[in-house]
């Protein structure tokens, strides 16, 4: 981040959507909004003038949409990417993929609690993925229910991963934290960390939405 204050642009064609925002997020200790944008365009502006640490992005926005602003903002290649946000109320399945490859550190519904946004922003602020039963497993199935027919039944044991890195995995897929995973395989903190590290590395992906993601496409955890 560029201060100890977390810096937050919000990209939102409706007007309630980003006052909304802004209010709940205003309201928190150590977080400010620093702007907000109608549509994609000006969103790129924007960051590149005020360099935001995290910023808020809908998906359908006039001029350029959400997931072409990530791309532009957190995409591979980027050398200075910004941690993105992206709202989505769920309706066109086929966006999820293309968000996460498009660098997308998050997902948030346009009617999340303000609890929900908050840890959203600090989860991104933090270079880390929101990754909660509410929001990201939901979609998450909805991701491997589009990817069942390419796997044909795929066995993550044929996966680059040890066993003990595949619980892990598992456990990051269904929305578990770092602590809870540590409770339930007995591990300690460090540990956890050195095996997302690992899983990071071999799956090839950064963060916790795109190892949730790998792990219900390839079999890891199903839905339900």
């Amino acid at each position: 981040m560029s201060s100890t204050r977390i810096r937050v642009l919000i990209a939102d064609d409706q007007d309630l959507v980003r006052v909304g925002f802004r209010l709940i997020l205003d309201a928190q200790e150590g977080i400010d909004v620093i702007g907000e944008a109608a549509d994609g365009l000006t969103c790129l502006d924007m960051v590149r003038q005020l360099r935001p640490d995290v910023c808020l992005v809908d998906i359908r926005m006039p001029g350029l949409d959400g997931l072409e602003v990530t791309r532009r903002l957190a995409g591979p290649g980027v050398v200075d990417p910004v941690q993105v946000v992206v709202i989505t109320s769920f309706d066109h399945d086929d966006y999820i993929n293309t968000a996460l490859r498009n660098g997308a550190c998050g997902f948030l519904l346009k009617d999340a609690t303000p609890a929900l946004l908050v840890e959203a922003v600090r989860a991104a602020a933090r270079g880390d993925a929101l990754v909660s039963p509410a929001v990201t497993v939901r979609l998450l199935k909805r991701l491997e229910e589009q990817t069942s027919s390419s796997r044909s039944g795929s066995d993550p044991s044929g996966s680059p991963l040890s066993a003990r890195e595949l619980e892990v995995v598992q456990r990051v897929a269904v929305g578990r934290t770092n602590q809870e995973i540590c409770d339930e395989l007995f591990l300690s903190l460090s540990t956890v960390k050195t095996h997302l590290g690992k899983i990071h590395g071999k799956l090839g992906v950064r963060n916790r939405v795109e190892v949730a993601a790998w792990a219900w496409a390839n079999g890891a955890v199903r839905a339900g």
